[in-house]
C-alpha cells in the first residue's frame, strides 16, 4: 500500500527547466486541490515568463548539442527505457491522477496499457522517418531528394483531465522526432507531468530535452507566443485554443489543435440495444463525462426511443458514484469548483429551455461526498437541437436523449454544430453503417462501439473542434519539417 502523503511529499512540485527541478523566478507558488474534498493536497511552482524564456533557452541548447547527434536507434532505447519506467512506476503516477483531478483509482490503473504503449509504439517511429529521392522534370541533370528534420522546440500545453496520458501523448512523438520539449500542465493537475519529467531524465533523456513549466493561463500564453517557440500542440478548449491561435500569429507558428466536441452517437432502430445502451452511457458518463469525444448528443430513432432513454437512465442510476480512491467507485468528482459551477450552470437552465430530466440533475452532497464536487449521472430526455444542452460542451455527466425518424434527418442533426471531433453508430446494416460514417463530419466514428483509442490510429477534429492529428505516423510528421535538396549532376 502506497502512503498517499509520502507520494506526494516525494513528488516532483518545482519546474524542471534544463534537467534540474528549481523554483519559480518570482518564487511564488499555488496550490492543488484534491477534488473529493476540496482540501489542499501541495503547493506547486507558479512559473511566469521569466520561467518560459528560461525552458525555451534550455530547450533550443539541447536542440542544438548533445541532443542533436542522439542517432534515432539512441532516441528510440531512450523512449524504450522511459516506457519501462513509466510501467514500473504506474501505480504512484495512477495515484496522482486520481488524487489531482479525480479519476477513479480503478480507471486510472486501467490506463496503463495505452500509455506505455505510446510510448513504445512512438519509440518504433523513431527509427521510421525518412525522406524520397524524387524524379523531376528540370532541364539539366538535377538529383532531386527530400529530408526530414525536427522542427525544433515544442511548446506542449496539455488538459487537466488526463494529465498523465496527455504529457506522454505530447513528449513521446516530439522525442522520436528529435524535437525538445516545453510542456505546461493544466494548474488542477500537474503532479504527474511533473513525475513524468523525472522519469525522462531516469531514462537518459538529456538535460533540457524535456522542460516543465507549470502555472496558470498566462504561463500558457508566454509560451504560444514565444519567439523561440517553433511548434505549438495544443489540447483544450476552444476558446483556449482561438487565445493560442491568435498568439502563435505573430511568429507563424506551427499549431496542432485537439479542442472541445459535442459528439454525436446514433441509435437506430436495428441495433442491438443489449450492447449499445451500456456502451452510449458509458461514453457519456466516462472520467465524470470529462472527455472531450463523449457521445453526449445522444440521437434515438423513434421505435426504440423509450427503451434507450429508460435503459440510459437505469445504467446512469446503478454506477457508483464515490471517492476516487474507493476501487468500486465508478464515477468520480468533478475536477474543480469552477468546473462544477460550469456544469451546474447546465442543469439550472435545462428546466426552462423545456428539456425532460430523467435521472440526476443535481449535486451530490450526502455523508462523504459533500465535500467534493460531485454530480449525478444524468439524463435529459426530449431535448431540442437549439438548446444549450445540443449546443453547448458541458464536459460533466450529463447525457443529452434525442429522437430521430429517418437517416437522412440524423445526419444533418449530427452535422449541425460547430464541433466535429467524434461519432458513433449504432446498426445491423453494414450499408447503413459505412454511409452514416462517411457522411458525418467528424474526425473518429465508431460502429458498434465506442471510445477506442490507439496510439496507431490518427486522432483530432474537423471545424471547430481543431486540426492536425496525433496518433500514428501523422502524429510523428507533425514534428518534422520537409527539406527539399537539389544536387546538379553534369
Amino acid at each position: 500500500m502506497i502512503d498517499h502523503s509520502a507520494l506526494i511529499a516525494g513528488t516532483p512540485k518545482r519546474l524542471l527547466i534544463d534537467g534540474a527541478f528549481v523554483e519559480a523566478a518570482s518564487g511564488k507558488t499555488f496550490a492543488t486541490l484534491n477534488p473529493n474534498t476540496g482540501g489542499v493536497l501541495a503547493q506547486i511552482a507558479l512559473g511566469d515568463a521569466a520561467d518560459v524564456d528560461r525552458a525555451v533557452a534550455a530547450a533550443r541548447a539541447a536542440l542544438e548539442g548533445e541532443w542533436s547527434r542522439f542517432k534515432p536507434a539512441e532516441r528510440q532505447a531512450a523512449l524504450l527505457r522511459l516506457a519501462d519506467l513509466v510501467e514500473q512506476n504506474f501505480e504512484e503516477l495512477a495515484l496522482l491522477d486520481t488524487l489531482e483531478m479525480g479519476r477513479p483509482i480503478t480507471a486510472a490503473r486501467a490506463m496503463r496499457d495505452i500509455v506505455v504503449r505510446a510510448i513504445r509504439h512512438f519509440a518504433g517511429l523513431a527509427t521510421a522517418i525518412h525522406g524520397q529521392t524524387l524524379s523531376n522534370s528540370a532541364a539539366v541533370s538535377l538529383l532531386s531528394y527530400t529530408v526530414r528534420e525536427p522542427i525544433g522546440v515544442v511548446g506542449a500545453i496539455i488538459p487537466w483531465n488526463g494529465p498523465l496520458f496527455s504529457a506522454a501523448w505530447k513528449i513521446a512523438p516530439a522525442l522520436a522526432a528529435g524535437c525538445t520539449v516545453v510542456l505546461k500542465p493544466a494548474e488542477d493537475a500537474s503532479l504527474s507531468p511533473l513525475r513524468f519529467g523525472q522519469l525522462c531524465l531516469e531514462a537518459g533523456v538529456p538535460k533540457g530535452v524535456v522542460n516543465v513549466v507549470t502555472g496558470m493561463g498566462a504561463t500558457g500564453a508566454a509560451l504560444s507566443e514565444h519567439p523561440g517557440v517553433d511548434k505549438i500542440t495544443f489540447t483544450g478548449s476552444g476558446e483556449t485554443g482561438q487565445r493560442i491561435i491568435a498568439a502563435s500569429a505573430g511568429t507563424v507558428k506551427r499549431v496542432t489543435m485537439e479542442l472541445g466536441g459535442k459528439s454525436p452517437n446514433i441509435i437506430f432502430a436495428d441495433a442491438d440495444l443489449a450492447r449499445a445502451i451500456p456502451a452510449a452511457a458509458i461514453g457519456v458518463f466516462n472520467n465524470s463525462g470529462q472527455v472531450c469525444a463523449a457521445g453526449t448528443r445522444l440521437f434515438v430513432q423513434r421505435a426504440v426511443y423509450d427503451e434507450v432513454v429508460e435503459g440510459v437512465a437505469k445504467f446512469a442510476q446503478q454506477l457508483r458514484v464515490g471517492a476516487s480512491l474507493d476501487a468500486e467507485t465508478q464515477v468520480g468528482p468533478l475536477v474543480s469548483a469552477r468546473q462544477y459551477a460550469r456544469v451546474q450552470s447546465f442543469l439550472d437552465r435545462a428546466p426552462d429551455e423545456g428539456a425532460r430530466l430523467v435521472t440526476g440533475g443535481a449535486r451530490m452532497v450526502d455523508g462523504a461526498l459533500a465535500t467534493g464536487h460531485f454530480v449525478a449521472p444524468t439524463v435529459y430526455a426530449d431535448v431540442q437541437d437549439d438548446m444549450a444542452l445540443a449546443r453547448d460542451e458541458i464536459f460533466g455527466p450529463v447525457a443529452s436523449v434525442m429522437p430521430f425518424n429517418t437517416e437522412e434527418e440524423v445526419i444533418a442533426r449530427a452535422n449541425a454544430s460547430r464541433f466535429g471531433l467524434a461519432g458513433g453508430v449504432w446498426t445491423r446494416d453494414i450499408t447503413r453503417a459505412i454511409g452514416t460514417a462517411n457522411r458525418i463530419k467528424a474526425g473518429t466514428i465508431w460502429v458498434n462501439h465506442y471510445f477506442a483509442m490507439d496510439p496507431s490510429v490518427p486522432f483530432g477534429g474537423y471545424k471547430m473542434s481543431g486540426f492536425g492529428r496525433e496518433g500514428g505516423f501523422e502524429h510523428v510528421e507533425s514534428y518534422l519539417n520537409t527539406k527539399s535538396v537539389w544536387i546538379r549532376m553534369d
